[in-house]
């Protein structure tokens, strides 16, 4: 397969259809689930995209009024466009093809490298148009709940959910060490939380914009993709997504200073909460 994707605002830079990450439609069985939990998924009229023919899809609110908007090729199932709408009705987010050919087989993955000074390497995004989870949902094996709740003792930052009705659908870790990687959805956008311990090298953040974001800290870059980075109580949270800037810097606000209390004071103060209620002269 071959192609020339274009992002709108983004001339000149590729699009890697991972926005909620899965086969050619775009979604994995958990993203799908957190769609049709989160919005009403119905059937729009058939339009064209590229010269194919498009299914088009609309994932709506409450209210009725589209959230998101999907053209999906009528043959081959390849998400050909997307976008995310806000409540005004215009388009926050447009991505998809330009010009498409099916003349090759989609090239293979590319794998994520590790943390370096402070902040989480990407591979670079530009010109690929393959399928597939994506490059970040690969790395790394998966974690469980339960070596998720032992995170959360420790004191990582790994909420369940986070503003927005993002819903934590996947966790993966390097064998057993370095940073997690923590994949969001609504089933709309896609969020990508690399959590690792350590300081933010701020000398390493030449050309980010410093901003603060609810009394908190945050630097922010904007390319084909919205970064935001924050650190606090040890550790460095890099946000990557496809949504909004508003939506990595929320989120990265929200992670600094979010860990979970360590397991040893939490169980030291239960014990004495645990005392009190059997001695009430305490």
């Amino acid at each position: 397969m071959g192609g020339r994707p274009s992002t709108e605002n983004q001339a000149g830079e590729g699009y890697r259809p991972e926005s909620a990450a899965g086969d050619t439609t775009g979604f994995t069985r958990e993203t799908l689930a957190l769609l049709t939990e989160n919005y009403s998924v119905v059937r729009a009229a058939d339009s064209s995209v590229c010269g194919r023919r498009a299914r088009v899809v609309e994932a709506r609110r409450a209210d009725g009024t589209p959230a998101g908007r999907f053209w999906i090729d009528a043959e081959t199932g390849l998400m050909l466009h997307r976008e995310l709408i806000d409540a005004r009705g215009h388009a926050v987010v447009a991505t998809g093809f330009s010009e498409i050919s099916f003349t090759e087989p989609p090239p293979a993955p590319v794998v994520v490298d590790g943390p370096r000074r402070g902040l989480a390497r990407f591979p670079d995004t530009g010109g690929s148009a393959s399928g597939g989870r994506g490059a970040a949902a690969k790395w790394g094996d998966e974690l469980d709940g339960a070596e998720l709740e032992e995170l959360r003792e420790r004191g990582w930052p790994v909420p369940e959910d986070l503003p927005g009705r993002l819903t934590l659908h996947d966790a993966r870790r390097e064998n057993g060490a370095g940073p997690v990687h923590l994949s969001y959805s609504d089933g709309l956008a896609a969020v990508s939380v690399f959590v690792q311990p350590g300081v933010l090298d701020e000398d390493a953040l030449g050309g980010w914009q410093k901003v603060v974001k609810d009394d908190r800290t945050v630097f922010r870059r904007e390319s084909l993709r919205h970064w935001a980075v924050s650190a606090g109580d040890g550790y460095v949270v890099t946000v990557l997504t496809d949504a909004p800037q508003s939506t990595a810097e929320a989120v990265a606000a929200r992670l600094q200073g979010s860990a979970a209390e360590p397991f040893w004071p939490r169980l030291w103060r239960g014990a004495r909460r645990l005392a009190s209620a059997v001695d009430p002269f305490d």
